[in-house]
C-alpha cells in the first residue's frame, strides 16, 4: 500500500475507535453498549497492529474485545435479570445529567494529563532507548522476541507481580459463593460450530505459547484463547468445558506463581541472583514458567465469565443424575404435599439452568 492509501486507512481508523467509543458511552442500553466496547476493542487491535505492535494487538483481540466482552455480557445479562422485578425496576434511576457531564469532563481532564505527560516524556529524554537496551541484551535473554525478553527476562519481576495479581482476582472470585447457572443447549448449528471451533482454539493457544520465543505470541495471548475455548463450549450449553476440579484447579490457579517463584529461589540456592537466568537455561526456564502461566491465566478468566466457584461435575451433569431416588419416584409413590414440592423443585432448578 502507498502512503496516501495508508493514511486514508489510519485516519478511517481513527475516527473508527472515537466514534465507537462515544458511542458505547452515550447509548443507554447496557447489552448495546458492550456489543459496540467489543466492536472498539477490535478497532483498537487493528491500530495496534497499525502500530506494529503484534503483541499487544493479539492480547487486546483476545482480551479486551474477546473476554471481556463476553464477561460483561454475562454481567449485563445477570443485572436485567436482578432489576426484573418493578419493585426493583422502581428504585432504579439514572444518574443526573450533571453528574454524567463532571464525569465526562474528569475522564477529559485525566486523558490530557496522561497526554500531556506522554509529550513531555518524548521531549524530555532521548527516543529509542529502551529499545536500544534490549536490542543489546538480547542475545544473553534466551528468545529472539524482545516482547518476550523483556516480560520474562529483563522485568521478570513485573510479570511475576501481575501473576499474582490474577491469584488475588481468583480468590475474590471464590468469594463470591457458587458460579452462575449454565446455558441451555444452543442448538445444533452453534454446537457444530463449537465442535470444530473449540480444538482450532486449542491448537492456537499451543502455538502462540511455542512461537512467542521467537515471533508474536506468549503465555497471556496463548492463555486468553485457551479461554475462548472454555468459553465457546459453555456458551454451547456443555456443562464440562475442560476446567478441573478441586485440588487439581487450585494447583493450576497457583501454578505461574509458583513455577516463578520455584525458578527463581532455586537460582538462588544456585549462587545466581534471583530470577537471573543462566543464557544457556534461560530459554528453556521461559518455556517452563510460560507453560505454568498459561493454564494459570487461562483458568482464571474462565473462573471470571463462570462468576464464581465452579459446580462439581456430578452437580452439572445434569438434574436426573443429581437428584436422589427419592425426588425422582413418581408423585403417586410421594405423599401428596411433597410429591408438589418435589416436582416444582426440580422444575425451578431446570429453570434456573436456562
Amino acid at each position: 500500500m502507498n502512503t496516501p492509501s495508508l493514511l486514508a486507512f489510519d485516519g478511517l481508523l481513527l475516527i473508527s475507535i472515537v466514534s465507537l467509543a462515544w458511542a458505547a458511552l452515550a447509548t443507554r442500553d447496557a447489552r448495546r453498549s458492550v456489543i459496540l466496547f467489543m466492536a472498539f476493542g477490535l478497532v483498537l487491535a487493528l491500530a495496534w497492529g497499525r502500530l506494529l505492535a503484534p503483541d499487544v494487538a493479539l492480547a487486546e483481540a483476545a482480551i479486551g474485545a474477546g473476554l471481556s466482552g463476553a464477561l460483561l455480557l454475562a454481567a449485563v445479562g445477570g443485572q436485567q435479570g436482578a432489576r426484573s422485578g418493578s419493585a426493583q425496576n422502581a428504585g432504579h434511576a439514572d444518574p443526573q445529567p450533571a453528574v454524567r457531564w463532571a464525569v465526562t469532563l474528569l475522564c477529559a481532564g485525566v486523558a490530557g494529563i496522561l497526554g500531556w505527560a506522554l509529550l513531555e516524556s518524548f521531549d524530555s529524554s532521548a527516543r529509542d532507548t529502551l529499545a536500544q537496551a534490549v536490542a543489546a541484551n538480547l542475545a544473553s535473554s534466551g528468545v529472539s522476541n524482545p516482547v518476550t525478553a523483556v516480560l520474562l527476562n529483563f522485568r521478570a519481576y513485573d510479570t511475576l507481580l501481575e501473576l499474582a495479581v490474577l491469584l488475588t482476582a481468583v480468590l475474590g472470585i471464590f468469594a463470591l459463593g457458587q458460579a452462575r447457572p449454565g446455558y441451555r443447549f444452543a442448538g445444533p448449528v452453534f454446537d457444530s460450530l463449537a465442535r470444530w471451533l473449540v480444538p482450532l482454539l486449542i491448537l492456537t493457544a499451543g502455538h502462540l505459547l511455542w512461537v512467542g520465543a521467537h515471533a508474536p505470541g506468549g503465555a497471556f495471548q496463548a492463555g486468553a484463547t485457551l479461554a475462548a475455548a472454555a468459553v465457546v463450549l459453555r456458551l454451547a450449553g456443555h456443562s464440562h468445558i475442560g476446567l478441573p476440579a478441586g485440588s487439581v484447579l487450585r494447583l493450576v490457579m497457583v501454578a505461574g506463581v509458583a513455577v516463578f517463584l520455584l525458578v527463581g529461589v532455586t537460582l538462588l540456592a544456585l549462587g545466581r541472583p534471583f530470577l537471573g537466568y543462566p543464557p544457556a537455561w534461560a530459554g528453556t526456564l521461559i518455556l517452563v514458567i510460560e507453560s505454568a502461566a498459561m493454564l494459570s491465566i487461562a483458568a482464571t478468566l474462565v473462573l471470571a465469565f463462570l462468576g464464581g466457584r465452579p459446580q462439581a461435575l456430578w452437580q452439572a451433569t445434569g438434574a436426573a443424575e443429581s437428584v436422589p431416588p427419592a425426588a425422582t419416584a413418581t408423585p403417586a409413590a410421594l405423599p401428596e404435599d411433597s410429591s408438589g414440592a418435589a416436582t416444582h423443585g426440580v422444575c425451578k432448578e431446570e429453570q434456573s439452568r436456562c
